[in-house]
């Protein structure tokens, strides 16, 4: 199955692929997302990225605040990489996609997701973003993922194959 984004064509992500990379992703929670500047040098920040899996693909959602730089760097590049790791090795990576999501449907859903799930995933926005889902300071940004590694000890060791995953169109 192919999916269209306004970026990128990719296909389906494996099923198996796309659950071991949630199930990292949410136990670690917090990654670093790089995107670049204006200037083509990476600059990093820690964000907290829910990611979903239907029939339409692998999708992720960070809430978070429009800033100029965020602003001007996925205006000039729409894409990041979320980089995952923990103390025992686990290691998820997606590179991405992005966009900016405006429709308040889709904001106040996600919202309500991060604010239903359990911790740690689970976060309520309201101490950090007062002004609601559909408030000036808040924004959501859309991941779709052209490639994706998942991997941990096991694999460092040579004792089980890293988990990877590339879009035809990511060549």
């Amino acid at each position: 199955m192919v999916v269209e984004n306004a970026h990128t064509r990719t296909t389906l992500v494996p099923a198996e692929i796309a659950e071991e990379f949630i199930s990292v992703a949410h136990r670690i929670v917090w990654c670093t997302v790089a995107t670049v500047d204006t200037r083509g040098r990476p600059r990093g920040r820690i964000l907290h990225p829910w990611w979903e899996y239907a029939e339409t693909g692998l999708t992720g959602w960070i809430v978070t605040r429009p800033t100029p730089v965020k602003v001007a760097h996925l205006a000039r590049m729409p894409y990041a990489t979320c980089s995952y790791w923990d103390p025992t090795h686990d290691v998820a990576l997606a590179d991405c996609a992005v966009e900016w999501i405006e429709d308040t449907a889709t904001r106040t859903r996600i919202w309500e997701r991060f604010r239903d799930a359990p911790p740690p995933l689970g976060f309520d926005f309201w101490s950090s973003f007062p002004d609601g889902p559909e408030g000036g300071t808040t924004s959501l940004l859309r991941l779709d993922p052209y490639r994706l590694r998942v991997s941990g000890m096991a694999a460092l060791l040579g004792k089980k194959p890293h988990l990877n995953w590339s879009s035809p169109a990511a060549a």
